[in-house]
């Protein structure tokens, strides 16, 4: 009986090694290209099923008193048609992020004013991974939906000088993105 005990661990991490779980970390190459760190992780929760934690943080100070500081969190349930990790793939992503983003010189309508608030909201997605090798891929992904945007206006950094509180609702494109992938085993 005693031998028996023994074999109980042996066989759960057989069992465990033979379904074991894939994880993938990420990073967004287009947030990288504004300037914003960002990570992410998916694990597999099934053949078809995969679970993505996406986030990102910006905080970097600008000479000219732009403003482009955020922080993000996007999850979303993908579906998998043939393999996970492989091909199309269609999801359902939700995001939050908090902003605080203006005086961007090269926008037209953002050159004196700071825009400060909180964005929320899902939608639908579609992408497509590339297997590079056995640890590395890339995706593309798109996505449109819906998000709540409630902020506050103010027309400059050092004055301070709040224009009023909004709220919008927007439906559009609420994703895009190109992703490099490194696979943990």
């Amino acid at each position: 009986m005693k031998r028996l005990y023994l074999l109980i661990p042996l066989l759960c991490t057989v069992s465990t090694a033979a379904f074991a779980q894939r994880v993938a970390l990420r990073t967004d190459l287009l947030l990288w290209g504004t300037t914003t760190p960002n990570a992410g992780m998916e694990t597999s929760i099934n053949r078809h099923f995969t679970m993505v934690l996406n986030g990102a943080y910006n905080a970097w100070k600008f000479g000219n008193d732009m403003k482009l500081n955020l922080y993000l969190v996007q999850p979303e349930l993908r579906y998998w048609p043939c393999r996970k990790f492989e091909g199309h793939f269609f999801g359902v992503h939700g995001h939050y992020a908090y902003y605080n983003v203006g005086q961007i010189p090269f926008f037209s309508g953002m050159e004196d004013i700071i825009y400060r608030g909180d964005l929320y909201g899902g939608g639908i997605s579609y992408g497509y991974h590339w297997v590079l090798g056995d640890r590395f891929s890339v995706e593309a992904v798109i996505g449109g939906g819906y998000a709540r945007m409630e902020y506050d206006k103010y027309r400059c950094a050092g004055c301070g000088e709040r224009m009023g509180h909004y709220k919008r609702n927007y439906f559009g494109p609420t994703r895009a993105g190109v992703s490099l992938i490194y696979f943990i085993r």
